[in-house]
């Protein structure tokens, strides 16, 4: 039923996103109340009103087109944790996050979307990333390449020698050892480090070309399954700290990257294996890493 499904005519997918952005988010967009914002584990990991209305009718929208197919998304997982385990199921699974980027939208700015993928047994097999601000939809299915409004993506390659562009986990979502590999990243000559925005829209700017690659401590599917997929389709690479590619399903090496192309992603990882090698000779909880 599935493969049916991905054969099909997949904008009815497009339409059911674009029309929970329209319903749910936007007009929330620079609007929000006091009442429509909450704290979940700390000060950086926002709900707001918009969230959960969008979540809520993307659940709805998307298991009627595909009869069978059940949500992960990340309301429902902060309500019910044993949600996440559809993941390692059989049935299809939409994996939704409503807002990715809740801080920027909270704060009025911009750079925010909404993502969802398509997953079964592990494997992410389409994704839609929409940038509700400024209508524009990218697009991925598995073997068939990746789209920016029906456009063609390609991630390209860095120019030779140039100091790569990269942006990184916020230090407030790494471990001690985390950081410590990250510090491999930021203190390299040949990267210009930043900490991330919405990782969704970091990963559609790798599939564009205008951002060489991300180092991301964090595995949660919602925030990676859209952006790795589109960035793959648009022929770029990823690499978790291990070489292996990055599961869906969890479990990974961290930190992990994706890149523009497999050579970029091998640098950005042997620069993170290069901080955490440093610091566990320096020791650890010692130098630089506990000031991140």
């Amino acid at each position: 039923m599935i493969d049916d499904f991905l054969n099909g005519d997949l904008s009815a997918v497009e339409a059911a996103v674009r029309d929970a952005a329209a319903a749910e988010i936007m007009p929330r967009f620079r609007q929000l109340a006091a009442h429509e914002i909450v704290e979940k584990s700390g000060p950086h990991d926002l709900v707001t009103s918009a969230d959960k209305g969008a979540e809520e009718r993307l659940t709805a929208a998307l298991t009627a087109l595909l009869p069978g197919s059940v949500v992960v998304g990340e309301e429902a997982v902060h309500a019910d944790p044993a949600v996440y385990g559809a993941l390692h199921g059989d049935a299809p699974v939409w994996i939704v996050d409503p807002v990715d980027g809740t801080r920027q939208f909270v704060r009025g700015e911009p750079g925010f979307c909404t993502l969802v993928a398509l997953a079964r047994g592990g494997e992410v097999l389409a994704s839609w990333t929409y940038a509700p601000v400024t209508d524009e939809m990218a697009t991925a299915v598995r073997g068939r390449g990746a789209r920016l409004d029906g456009v063609p993506l390609h991630c390209g390659t860095p120019e030779p020698g140039a100091v790569l562009d990269v942006a990184i986990s916020h230090p407030d979502y790494t471990s001690p050892e985390e950081k410590r590999a990250l510090l491999g990243v930021r203190h390299a000559d040949d990267i210009a480090a930043r900490p991330c925005g919405s990782a969704g829209l970091e990963y559609r700017a790798i599939a564009l070309g205008t951002l060489d690659a991300v180092a991301f401590s964090w595995e949660l599917a919602w925030d990676h399954a859209a952006g790795l997929l589109l960035v793959t389709e648009a022929g770029g690479a990823q690499l978790t700290l291990t070489g292996e590619p990055f599961r869906v399903t969890g479990g990974n090496a961290l930190p992990f990257t994706a890149a523009r192309d497999e050579a970029t992603a091998r640098r950005v990882r042997d620069r993170l294996l290069t901080g955490a090698r440093t610091q566990e000779g320096a020791g650890a909880g010692t130098g630089p890493a506990s000031g991140v």
